[in-house]
């Protein structure tokens, strides 16, 4: 990479990192053509203006919603298009494939791109594949890449297996991904297997909604404390009553310099990385 696309992409991942404390609060909103509409009754643009005022990092939009929403409210948080697909309806929903490019994003301003790979799908190939095929597309661009690996298909028998996990987090970094979103695997000592592991910095997954908000906020914590650089949240934030206040909450756990009355429970273990 030449001395100006090394800067063009430290340029996008010093906004990304706007808190500058080597952590991350992504809210994933590319749920709509998984499942259907996120927003149902209220505005996109509304909760997307929710988590710029409450402290998120970046939010994970498909390029049709990106055009849809007030640009102004990337002016406080990045923009990360999403390039994969899938749908609930599909013969085989693990199946991922790309959707838009790289070169889209350039386009939309976005600081940022991710993409989604099921390890263990029948059509784990081709999603490694695009993968990699995202990651030079990344170098030619100066583009920041979020992999967001999972284990799902019909061998896999514990998708949150911190050995498995682990492996998939290290496959997106060797090949090309600047950050890596994976499953909470449990305990900070089982986390720590993975963070470990990974020569990238790797995001906690919200998953699907938790119980109480108490329940969840303790979760993030032991993300956290096992080593994660951050967490990505979608459901747990868009199915809240209030999902600016949650994104607060968030935000002060993983950016504790913030002011948040929780440093208590959000200090990470330290870990080497490779």
């Amino acid at each position: 990479m030449s001395s100006i696309g090394a800067f063009g992409r430290q340029v996008r991942l010093r906004r990304l990192y706007r808190h500058d404390d080597h952590r991350l609060l992504v809210v994933p909103l590319d749920h709509g053509v998984t499942d259907g509409p996120i927003a149902v009754g209220r505005s996109l643009n509304h909760l997307i203006g929710q988590l710029a005022d409450n402290g998120a990092d970046a939010v994970v939009l498909h390029k049709g919603t990106a055009r849809r929403v007030d640009p102004g409210w990337f002016s406080r948080m990045s923009l990360i298009v999403h390039l994969s697909a899938s749908t609930r309806f599909a013969p085989d929903p693990d199946a991922k494939y790309l959707v838009a490019s790289v070169e889209e994003a350039v386009c939309l301003g976005a600081g940022a791109v991710s993409v989604h790979v099921n390890l263990g799908s029948r059509e784990e190939a081709r999603q490694i594949a695009d993968l990699a095929a995202v990651g030079a597309a990344c170098d030619r661009w100066n583009m920041p890449l979020l992999a967001m690996m999972y284990l799902r298909g019909p061998e896999i028998d514990d998708p949150r297996d911190p050995a498995w996990v682990a492996h998939a987090a290290a496959l997106a970094a060797d090949l090309g991904a600047d950050l890596v979103k994976t499953v909470h695997v449990g305990s900070p000592e089982r986390m720590v297997e993975v963070t470990r592991a990974c020569p990238v910095p790797v995001l906690v997954a919200g998953g699907p909604r938790a119980g109480t908000t108490a329940e969840f906020l303790k979760s993030v914590a032991w993300g956290l404390r096992g080593g994660a650089a951050g967490v990505a949240v979608g459901r747990n934030i868009f199915q809240a009553p209030d999902p600016g206040q949650l994104t607060r909450e968030l935000c002060a756990l993983v950016h504790p310099g913030s002011g948040s009355g929780h440093d208590d429970v959000a200090e990470p273990v330290q870990v080497a990385a490779g």
